[in-house]
């Protein structure tokens, strides 16, 4: 059984969304998806300032078993990555919701945000 907070938003890429109050976001993959994928070996983020639609593909991330394409779940602007995973992308796979979030944006598009799946349809979809 998968950990789905309660509190963030999916996208039905395996992306969770953190949205704060100010519009700004944080963004990371699901518990789901780091158990899908085993274990991970690289993640390969964005620069700051790159933006992003809806949908566009903003990284990648590897394990032993597969590479994955990362997918931004709301059109938005980098403002931070978390530079940790580069030397230890396996915290994706130890704390997925919390050390290993991966990008911290600027979200462009509000009703992106509301387009999510919250936990319980994210739930359904995973099974």
């Amino acid at each position: 059984m998968s950990n789905v907070p309660e509190s963030l938003r999916y996208a039905k890429s395996h992306e969770w969304l953190k949205l704060e109050s100010d519009g700004t976001a944080t963004v990371g993959i699901t518990d789901y998806a780091q158990s899908s994928l085993g274990d991970i070996t690289y993640v390969q983020l964005p620069k700051v300032g790159a933006v992003f639609k809806a949908g566009d593909t903003f990284g990648v991330v590897e394990s032993v078993k597969a590479a994955s394409d990362l997918y931004a779940p709301v059109a938005c602007t980098i403002t931070a990555i978390n530079s940790a995973l580069d030397s230890a992308p396996e915290t994706l796979n130890t704390a997925p919701y919390d050390g290993a979030w991966m990008l911290k944006v600027m979200v462009t598009n509000p009703a992106d945000a509301a387009a999510l799946l919250d936990a319980a349809a994210y739930q359904k979809l995973i099974g």
